[in-house]
């Protein structure tokens, strides 16, 4: 069992250094620094500069969890404190629906429903045009992907606290929603903070839908109304173009590189974080 685990675990680790082999030649032309900080992009003249492409993950991946947390966590409390038993029977189930459907279908949604209301609607309240093609309706669309693993783990984590400390909150004079905020939220504030680190995780590495939905324009965000060109779409889009320009394939797989980096320092410090905020309400 010992060596099936490490086995496991060693995975990880295979991964990375394969990538890094496959990128290392990438690295005898340019230095770490003009791959982070330069934002021209042109393969053609050895030209490879990853800021544009970082934005764009950084900024998609923000506004998802912006939009999505709040009303997972609203969804949740009230699944498991609010609905009744027959409410809960009904909606658990579709929103478990939602995380079996093909990413490639919140892409088409996207493009017929968000689109349009971003470019027509949202859009001209603060900008003179946009196509609708934004950092923006990439988030909404990303919120909507990981929204039932949210909520599942979300509602999952609210059941396990004990009646008891709800009670005697109860008991004490405060209200429900006092009790709520204050021993609930609070007492499962590590499950929460777990649910949305894997969230995330998920939103890191989305490719096909991001990528119908957020004009691929390989330029930096200034705004959530400007278009974007995630890690992930950039490594889907030109995959299958790398062959003919020098250096191309290691450019694309140090994006690869770059993706499953920033996933895994993320995972590292909020497991630290949690770690720590775990031993707090422990004590």
């Amino acid at each position: 069992m010992l060596i099936l685990s490490i086995a496991s675990v060693s995975f990880v680790f295979l991964i990375g250094i394969g990538l890094y082999w496959r990128a290392a030649p990438l690295f005898n032309e340019n230095t770490l620094y003009s791959l982070f900080r330069s934002s021209e992009w042109a393969p053609s003249s050895g030209k490879f500069g990853f800021y544009p492409f970082i934005m764009g993950t950084l900024w998609v991946t923000l506004i998802a969890i912006v939009v999505a947390l709040p009303l997972c966590l609203l969804t949740g409390v009230y699944l498991t404190e609010y609905a009744k038993s027959s409410v809960r029977r009904v909606m658990l189930p579709l929103v478990n629906i939602l995380a079996g459907i093909p990413p490639v279908i919140y892409g088409v949604w996207g493009i017929f429903f968000v689109v349009p209301i971003v470019r027509e609607y949202v859009a001209p309240r603060f900008t003179e045009y946009s196509s609708g093609y934004t950092v923006l309706t990439g988030g909404v669309v990303l919120a909507v992907m990981i929204f039932p693993i949210l909520v599942s783990i979300v509602s999952e984590v609210l059941k396990t606290i004990p009646k008891e400390l709800k009670d005697a909150s109860l008991s004490l004079g405060a209200t429900k929603w006092e009790t709520i905020k204050k021993v609930v939220l609070k007492r499962a504030l590590p499950g929460i903070i777990a649910a949305t680190v894997l969230a995330v995780s998920r939103a890191f590495g989305e490719t096909i839908a991001v990528l119908m939905v957020c004009g691929n324009v390989p330029v930096a965000p200034t705004s959530v109304f400007d278009g974007g060109y995630p890690l992930p779409a950039l490594i889907a889009n030109n995959f299958g173009e790398m062959m003919s320009i020098p250096l191309y394939d290691s450019a694309l797989m140090f994006a690869a590189l770059l993706l499953f980096v920033i996933i895994f320092l993320f995972n590292l410090v909020s497991r630290i974080i949690l770690n720590r905020i775990e031993h707090k309400y422990s004590s």
